[in-house]
Order: C-alpha cells, then structure tokens, then sequence
C-alpha cells in the first residue's frame, strides 16, 4: 500500500463524495500535497497517516 491516497480513495474510506474531500482539503481541514496538473481539476495526494488520525486509528482505547 502507498503512503499516498487520491481523492477518490479518501471518499471510499470515509464513506463521502469526493467532491466532499476537495472541499474538506480547500478548506484546510484536511492536509494535502498539491500536484502539478493539467486538468480543469486540481490533483491531491493525502497521507494515510492523516486519514488514520480522522478514523481514531492508532490511537489508545479509553
């Protein structure tokens, strides 16, 4: 598994639209890395390690 997930990837783990994603991310409420495109849309990349932290995962039991 990479470390990196695309937008669509997110919204499958998180059960939303990936048009939910892009905004979370243009809000800043989600961290990402932009990249370079060519497109009409902008490209994201986001940490798996920030989609586990949204999940609770990793983090003790209370």
């Amino acid at each position: 598994m990479s470390d990196l997930m695309t937008i669509s990837e997110v919204a499958q783990l998180l059960r939303v639209d990936g048009t939910t994603v892009r905004r979370w991310v243009q809000q800043g409420a989600l961290e990402a890395i932009v990249l370079p495109h060519m497109n009409k849309r902008q490209a994201y990349r986001i940490k798996r390690e920030t989609v586990s932290k949204i999940l609770g995962e990793g983090q003790p039991q209370q």
